[in-house]
């Protein structure tokens, strides 16, 4: 049976946020940037909602019609100077790393570095579409969903001959999107100060046959 799928608008801002969060909670990088459990708690959940407020506006966020898996894509243009984070802000946009900062937990740098540091790593010259965050469920997870929702993208990046790009943020993520045909960026992964690696993923569009 096929997994319905469909475009989310302003509305779901409450539904998709509190999904990444509980998608997030125990990813490394999230528990990097909010290394204490009641800030990671408090503060997640409004990070994630400003993410949605952003990729709303830019990109596209895709959900499950049950509500337990969405994904949050970006059109990145060609000579985009940088991409956006997979846990952070406007790529290429310091401005808008410290205003997430300001708003959300001033006093917390790592908002700030880590959309500095993605950024920097961002491959640019080519347009391509980036999965900025996708987030399934804990209960609902290995189930095929997270593929479900990136399938639809990736066919049409294909057909259109467009290249997408993502950073991993741990071990097993970094294998299911080498399964879908990403492949670690040359620079190898991004090591965090004193946190985990992350690894920027390329993916070539495929031949149609």
């Amino acid at each position: 049976m096929g997994v319905a799928i469909r475009t989310a608008d302003r509305g779901d801002r409450e539904l998709v946020a509190r999904l990444l969060d509980a998608a997030f909670q125990d990813d490394p990088v999230s528990g990097w940037i909010f290394p204490g459990a009641e800030e990671r708690r408090t503060t997640h959940p409004l990070l994630m909602a400003a993410f949605f407020d952003i990729v709303l506006d830019e990109g596209r966020v895709d959900v499950t019609e049950d509500g337990t898996a969405c994904a949050l894509w970006l059109p990145v243009p060609a000579d985009d100077e940088g991409g956006e984070d997979d846990e952070g802000g406007e790529g290429g946009d310091e401005d808008g790393f410290a205003q997430l900062r300001e708003a959300l937990d001033p006093g917390n740098e790592r908002i700030e570095l880590i959309g500095r540091l993605t950024a920097e790593v961002h491959p640019s010259g080519r347009a391509h579409e980036y999965l900025w965050l996708i987030g399934v469920h804990p209960g609902r997870q290995g189930e095929g969903l997270g593929t479900a929702l990136m399938g639809a993208v990736l066919e049409r990046c294909d057909r259109e001959g467009v290249a997408a790009y993502l950073e991993a943020s741990s071990d097993r993520s970094r294998e299911l999107y080498e399964r879908l045909g990403f492949e670690v960026v040359a620079e190898g992964p991004l090591a965090l100060p004193d946190g985990p690696l992350m690894w920027p993923m390329w993916r070539e569009p495929r031949a149609s046959r």
